[in-house]
């Protein structure tokens, strides 16, 4: 029997890089799609993109802007979805508070300093600390610089009108799985141990000596939950 294929949907200013290490991994068993999220300005729209060139049934991975399109995905098309799994993510609107912050990164990002709006969007202390940390921002700029000004404009469009997702996990009906890096004070590691009492099937794994971008803090202990997750036997919805 062949497996289904794994969709990954990266975060905020991620492109394919952020899962390299799932992507070699998984790609010899089982067809691996990665879905840029760079064209639409909400939530919904992206969705709609993604479903457009997703197969017809998949498990499906995303994290933090790519689990918020996840748990869309989830909740307009579940007879799609095969398995879900919800990386350093939270299914909550954006509070009042932290959506202010996002205009002047805009403006930042548009007036040439992208890299300066990046490090607000995710800071040093959001990462494991130690000295694979410059490295891991290393890799996050090059990322940000190659999708550039404008889809971070889009992607932070999408962010602050995200709408609430716990009814939708709530009623979730296949195998869920929750990660998160240990230092992630973007989405913190509490808010996932919710998401896993939340939803009916899911268990949660925290990464350890990782922080907001856990699948290139760690890509190893990302990889080996995933692998935990894609080996497990379906549910019957």
């Amino acid at each position: 029997m062949s497996l289904e294929p794994l969709l990954l949907l990266p975060g905020l200013m991620c492109d394919a890089r952020l899962f390299w290490h799932q992507i070699i991994a998984f790609s010899a068993e089982r067809p691996v799609q990665v879905a840029p999220l760079t064209s639409g300005s909400s939530i919904e729209e992206m969705t709609e993109d993604v479903l457009q060139t997703a197969p017809p049934v998949f498990a499906l991975a995303g994290h933090w802007l790519g689990g918020l399109v996840a748990m869309e995905i989830l909740r307009r098309a579940p007879e799609r979805v095969a398995r879900i799994a919800l990386i350093d993510v939270s299914p909550l609107p954006e509070p009042p508070q932290v959506a202010a912050l996002r205009d002047p990164r805009i403006v930042r990002a548009r007036s040439g300093k992208l890299a300066e709006a990046m490090l607000d969007e995710v800071p040093p202390a959001a990462l494991a600390p130690g000295p694979g940390r410059t490295d891991v921002q290393a890799m996050m700029l090059e990322m940000a610089e190659a999708l550039g000004p404008e889809v971070f404009f889009r992607q932070s469009r999408a962010l602050m009108r995200r709408p609430d997702q716990q009814r939708a996990l709530r009623n979730t009906r296949v195998r869920g799985l929750l990660l998160c890096g240990e230092h992630d004070t973007i989405c913190p590691p509490r808010r996932h141990e919710f998401l896993a009492e939340l939803m009916p099937h899911a268990s949660f794994r925290l990464i350890r000596n990782a922080g907001h971008l856990s699948p290139l803090e760690q890509p190893e202990a990302v990889t080996a939950a995933l692998q935990d997750w894609l080996n497990a036997p379906y549910l019957l919805k």
